[in-house]
């Protein structure tokens, strides 16, 4: 995710600008045109950034940087002589880490500098609304772009990516590909990890969005406040120019005490302290309608094709960021009902016979799970199934949490694995077990533990009936399951087709 061409920028330039100590005796004379932290990203004429990381310091690569083309080396007095020892010029700073999004900014010429800049922040939400905000600046006619966990789009290229945010040297690589294949507009997830690592450094927003916070990436931060403060840096003037908040949500409404840029207020749920309202929600199991409420007065109706009340909040999200950001609001309407779906995000599963429907959904945090249960709740007649588990080496604070959500709001809930990575997935089972067994009996869904999840998704599939729905959650649009150390295969829509097939098959004999 890069320019096809990139001009070189002088290392003394760079040197220069950061003050930097020469690892050597030799003037260090280089022309660089792109920034690496890995060593196997490294191209021809790159900046090979050595970090010191958790098991070997990055300057023990330095000579397959070198042989993959890297010019010189910058990294830390600790990388110093294993940097060095390849021969090219070395700079060294105290916090190399610090300055990646200051030197990918200067390497690619402030490629963000040329390109309007729109960040979405919070626990949920986040990838549907930065969907829905592209949707909206194509509208009003934007080559535009879209940073993110399930897509990244540079015009009408499309990417896969390795993180929600990332790193900030892909991340100025990719604003310059895009200022390269002429995207006037971009719209990006902004992450917690990403905040609190300066993966953003370099980039200033001109409206942020803050849309919810639940609990999340607790094995990250420190405690909750911090999670929250973390996510509150975004809305500072060194980052960005104006705020949205959501304040439907009570962390979005304290937000308004931290933020120290101008914030405009939205409520999904027609709370007269907003500044934007949703009035008339009308939900229905293929979308949602409503009218939206503006400063003096101003209305527009709203049709979007996903369902439930959050996906009415990213909507009016959406919109609210597209007028602050200059788009004009029935232009933002239209763009933003446009949109047909996003992968993995209350995606129905076509295939399904009258009797029942099936959705998958990437809700993974106690937050999200209520949320898309109790939406999907308003538009069940039959019985709600849902097959849900928790990833491994990740906040295992949730676990119990999301296992009492799901016995409490579901009908059924069929226990199941995530990613289970490098954890046994019976524990991880056995933790969900435990949040559920507070729910009192009388009030408890029927609980199964199926520990293969592809059994656990056929299993439903097969118990579906007239006016069932089922929703698979916690994956989404991933492609893979993490499980010891190997990614194996894996897709909860292409699952979820199959068992239909199947259960249609058995049905013609």
């Amino acid at each position: 995710m890069r320019p096809t061409s990139s001009p070189p920028r002088p290392l003394t330039g760079l040197a220069t600008m950061l003050d930097a100590d020469s690892g050597t005796s030799r003037s260090p004379h280089a022309a660089i045109s792109g920034v690496a932290i890995n060593s196997r990203d490294v191209q021809r004429g790159d900046l090979y950034v050595a970090l010191p990381g958790s098991r070997a310091h990055g300057a023990a690569y330095s000579a397959e940087a070198m042989a993959s083309g890297a010019v010189a080396v910058l990294t830390d007095r600790e990388g110093r002589d294993e940097a060095v020892a390849t021969g090219l010029p070395v700079l060294i700073v105290p916090d190399p880490r610090a300055l990646l999004g200051q030197i990918a900014s200067w390497v690619y010429g402030q490629p963000a500098h040329d390109i309007q800049i729109l960040g979405v922040t919070g626990t949920s939400g986040k990838s549907t609304s930065t969907f829905m905000i592209e949707a909206g600046l194509r509208a009003a006619g934007h080559s535009a772009g879209l940073v993110g966990g399930v897509e990244i789009h540079a015009g009408d290229l499309r990417f896969e990516p390795r993180l929600t945010t990332p790193e900030a040297p892909e991340l100025h690589g990719l604003f310059a590909l895009m200022r390269e294949v002429g995207v006037s507009a971009a719209v990006m997830e902004v992450s917690s990890h990403a905040l609190a690592l300066g993966r953003v450094d370099g980039v200033f927003y001109d409206v942020a969005l803050f849309t919810n916070l639940s609990q999340d990436h607790l094995d990250f931060h420190k405690d909750f406040e911090d999670y929250f403060a973390t996510k509150a840096r975004l809305f500072q003037p060194e980052l960005s120019r104006v705020g949205v908040t959501n304040i439907d949500d009570r962390y979005g409404r304290e937000l308004l005490g931290l933020a120290k840029v101008p914030m405009t207020t939205f409520s999904a749920l027609g709370d007269p302290e907003a500044q934007w309202r949703a009035l008339d929600v009308r939900l229905g199991a293929d979308g949602s309608a409503f009218r939206v409420v503006g400063p003096g007065g101003v209305e527009a109706d709203v049709q979007i094709s996903l369902p439930g009340p959050f996906n009415v909040a990213n909507a009016l999200g959406a919109v609210v960021t597209l007028v602050e950001s200059g788009v004009p609001l029935q232009t933002a309407v239209h763009g933003v009902g446009s949109l047909t779906g996003v992968p993995g995000r209350m995606q129905r599963i076509t295939g399904a016979d009258d009797e029942f429907q099936a959705v998958v959904d990437y809700s993974h945090k106690p937050g999200a799970v209520e949320s898309v249960l109790r939406s999907l709740r308003a538009v069940t007649a039959g019985t709600l199934t849902i097959v849900l588990g928790c990833g491994g080496d990740r906040d295992s604070g949730k676990r119990p949490i999301m296992g009492e959500c799901a016995a409490r709001l579901a009908d059924v809930a069929i226990f199941t694995s995530d990613n289970p990575r490098s954890e046994d997935p019976l524990a991880i089972l056995a933790a969900m077990m435990e949040g559920a067994l507070r729910v009192p009996q009388h009030d408890r869904a029927h609980v199964i533990i199926e520990p293969d999840r592809a059994a656990a998704i056929g299993l439903a599939v097969a118990r579906a009936g007239h006016g069932d729905m089922i929703v698979v959650a916690g994956k989404g649009h991933e492609q893979g399951q993490y499980v010891s150390g190997e990614v194996i295969p894996f897709d909860d829509r292409e699952v979820v087709a199959e068992a239909i097939d199947a259960r249609k098959e058995s049905r013609k004999h």
